[in-house]
C-alpha cells in the first residue's frame, strides 16, 4: 500500500492528499511528529519535514512539490499541471505563491504561532506575528477573490495543483477558525467548489485533539 507520512494540519501534506484523492490513488496515512526527529524518518527524508510518500514499489519521495510533480508525471490521468506551456507556468507560479509567499506571511504567522508552537512545546504565541498574519490574510484573500472572479479556476480554465495548494493552506487555517470568508465572496464560492470534490472529504473529517473546528468547516454547502 502507498504510504504518506503527514501531520493533519500540514498544508503541504494536505495538498498531496488532495492530489492523491483526485487521481483516485489509494494510500495509507501515517502520523509523523516531525519535532521528535526520529532517526528512522530522517533516513527517509533528511529534511525531517512532512509529507514523505513511499510508493508501492518502495520509491521514497520527499517534499510536497516533488511528490505532486511526480504524481502528475507517473499518473497522467486527471492531469493537474496544465496542458500548454503557458498553463503549466501559471500553475507553477501560483503553487509557489501559496506554498512560499502565503505560507510565510499567513500560515506561519497564524497556524504556526497559534497551533504549532503549542504542539511542539516552543512556548507562547507571538502576538505581533499573529497580527501580521491577519493583515496579510486580508490582501491574500483579495488576490484569491480576484483570481476566482476572472477565471474558472485559480490558474485558468481547469482545476489544477494551484487550486489544491491554495485550498490546503486555507483549509488548515479554516480548521482553527482563522479565515474570515466575508472578506471575499468570490474566494468563498471558489473554496466551496473545491471542498465539494470527493477527494476533499478526508480532510473534512480530520480532527485534532484540543481543537474544535467551526461548524462550517465540514459543511459542503458552506
Amino acid at each position: 500500500m502507498r504510504l504518506l507520512y503527514h501531520l493533519p494540519l500540514s498544508p503541504y501534506a494536505r495538498k498531496v492528499r488532495l492530489v492523491l484523492a483526485e487521481k483516485r490513488l489509494p494510500f495509507e496515512l501515517r502520523l509523523e511528529k516531525t519535532w521528535e526527529r526520529r532517526s528512522e524518518y530522517l533516513d527517509l527524508n533528511p529534511a525531517g519535514t512532512v509529507p514523505t510518500l513511499i510508493e508501492d514499489n518502495g520509491l521514497v519521495i520527499p517534499d510536497s512539490g516533488v511528490i505532486c510533480e511526480y504524481l502528475d508525471e507517473a499518473y497522467p490521468d486527471s492531469g493537474l499541471m496544465g496542458r500548454t506551456l503557458a498553463e503549466r507556468v501559471e500553475v507553477r507560479r501560483l503553487t509557489a505563491w501559496f506554498d512560499g509567499k502565503f505560507a510565510a506571511e499567513v500560515t506561519q504567522n497564524l497556524l504556526g504561532e497559534k497551533f504549532m508552537r503549542r504542539l511542539t512545546g516552543r512556548g507562547n504565541p507571538d502576538p505581533a506575528a499573529i497580527r501580521t498574519g491577519y493583515v496579510a490574510l486580508r490582501y491574500h484573500m483579495e488576490y484569491v477573490g480576484w483570481l476566482a472572479e476572472t477565471r474558472k479556476w485559480l490558474a485558468g480554465g481547469t482545476l489544477s495543483l494551484a487550486d489544491f495548494a491554495a485550498a490546503a493552506h486555507l483549509s488548515s487555517l479554516d480548521f482553527i477558525g482563522d479565515v474570515d470568508w466575508a472578506l471575499s465572496p468570490a474566494a468563498k464560492e471558489w473554496y466551496a467548489r473545491v471542498k465539494s470534490r470527493p477527494g476533499f472529504r478526508g480532510l473534512l473529517t480530520d480532527r485534532v485533539p484540543g481543537v474544535t473546528p467551526p461548524a462550517h468547516y465540514a459543511d459542503l454547502d458552506f
